[in-house]
């Protein structure tokens, strides 16, 4: 019979960074997940100047989606994302975790809006990024499960044209790096998007409708898709109800799935909050 030796000091680190990895992440998403109830209680009509916008929508999801719809936790998830507005400067967090942190997504966007018009803009992006990923590690034939953490950094650029009220085109081109020598390097990814809005299913409901598609590359393969989003709103509740399906026209991108889809219920916000003097 195989007698389990000590572990070894490795087994021991990698452990011992799970939990607190874990732990931290867990806390971080629940902090993030009560700021919005915690600033709006904070509000007072005591103030003197507006200093900028908060902004957000936080939800739960059957299968949390990659800001590149191609990719997937697939498992539940909690989708957070918040929008911090400032004249032409924003800053947006992205947050997309499994329920106890083991694996996810935290985008940090930093956002410059350099032209505003009525019918055409254009946002400049860049953010870091932490991917949570599932590993093992092995030491002495023993399998030890770990949470690791790989770093990127991006930017993007994104026209966008507003053809009427309710109908705009864009279009997204992303670029990716990875900082660590394993994992994906170069990501480059552009996005063809039509967004109708406001449609009209009831009295107080509306629907929108976002097709995209998108062109992939990364670290030489490639793949096209389809991605379309529908949301459901009530002018007067706070909850959207939100369905993202994908379809792979093409690729040879490793662990590549033909078709993907979800369903997510998510809470909205936004308030302006100022500056007491």
């Amino acid at each position: 019979m195989y007698k389990k030796g000590p572990e070894q000091p490795v087994v021991i680190l990698c452990k011992i960074m799970n939990c607190t990895m874990r732990y931290f992440v867990t806390t971080f998403y629940w902090l993030l997940f009560l700021a919005p109830v915690n600033l709006l209680r904070a509000q007072t009509a005591d103030t003197t100047q507006s200093v900028s916008t908060f902004s957000g929508t936080i939800g739960i999801t059957n299968n949390g989606f990659s800001i590149i719809p191609t990719f997937s936790l697939n498992s539940p998830a909690v989708i957070m994302n918040y929008f911090v507005r400032k004249k032409r400067f924003s800053f947006d967090p992205d947050i997309r975790l499994v329920p106890d942190g083991s694996k996810g997504g935290l985008l940090f966007w930093f956002r410059y809006y350099a032209i505003e018009q009525k019918k055409f803009s254009l946002r400049l992006g860049v953010h870091p990024a932490f991917s949570l990923i599932r590993r093992t590690v092995t030491e002495n034939a023993v399998d030890t499960k770990i949470t690791e953490v790989l770093r990127f950094a991006a930017g993007e650029i994104v026209p966008n044209y507003q053809i009427t009220k309710n109908w705009g085109v864009s279009a997204v081109y992303l670029h990716g790096s990875g900082l660590q020598q394993h994992g994906p390097q170069r990501t480059n990814v552009l996005f063809l998007n039509t967004s109708i809005a406001n449609i009209k299913v009831a009295k107080q409901l509306r629907f929108q409708l976002v097709p995209t598609v998108f062109f992939l590359n990364v670290d030489g393969n490639t793949g096209n898709y389809l991605s379309v989003t529908g949301v459901l709103s009530h002018q007067k509740w706070p909850f959207l109800l939100q369905s993202t399906a994908n379809k792979t026209f093409r690729s040879n991108i490793p662990g590549n799935q033909d078709f993907m889809w979800n369903v997510t219920l998510s809470y909205r916000f936004s308030r302006n909050y100022t500056l007491v003097r």
